[in-house]
């Protein structure tokens, strides 16, 4: 069905796993992005995840309906959301795609984004590593800031790439 790459080396000095590759690609950002609501802002971010060869179409259907079974769970951090769904949706290959609305939208009042963080996982194994580094860029306000802000795809890009080369 879907063809699914080994995402994992191991670290023979460590013994740790880590994951091969950068979770975030700079053409999985997209800046100044007007939605007319937050189903418009999810199905973008998802559009990303599919132009970069994350995720098969499916899986933004499955991004939308899980919102719409479970309400604004994705709401991680003060305006910042992360669409995903399970890796059975119709992920292909792990990774994150970013995107920073021109203006901020609402689930319901009270719930507003203005950054999505699409995800894409293999496997609980991966889901939890690439939770661990977006959990590492968004655990600072000034972080949080630094993405609802940003003008330039770099910005955002180093957001992530400076979390991942300070990883064990």
């Amino acid at each position: 069905m879907f063809k699914l790459k080994q995402a994992y080396n191991t670290k023979s000095n460590k013994g740790a796993k880590t994951l091969n590759r950068r979770i975030l690609e700079k053409q999985g950002i997209l800046l100044d992005v007007t939605a007319k609501d937050w189903e418009d802002a999810v199905r973008i971010c998802g559009e990303i995840l599919i132009k970069t060869g994350k995720v098969a179409a499916t899986y933004v259907d499955a991004m939308i309906r899980n919102i719409h079974e479970l309400g604004p769970y994705i709401l991680i951090a003060p305006g910042v959301a992360m669409p995903h769904a399970r890796p059975e949706d119709g992920v292909v290959q792990e990774g994150i795609s970013v995107v920073v609305l021109k203006e901020e939208i609402a689930f319901k009042p009270g719930k507003e984004f203005k950054v999505l963080i699409g995800l894409a996982a293999l496997n609980n194994e991966t889901h939890i590593d690439i939770l661990q580094k977006i959990a590492e860029v968004i655990s600072k306000t000034d972080s949080i800031e630094q993405l609802k802000n940003a003008t330039e795809h770099d910005e955002i890009f180093q957001l992530f790439q400076e979390k991942e080369e300070h990883r064990p």
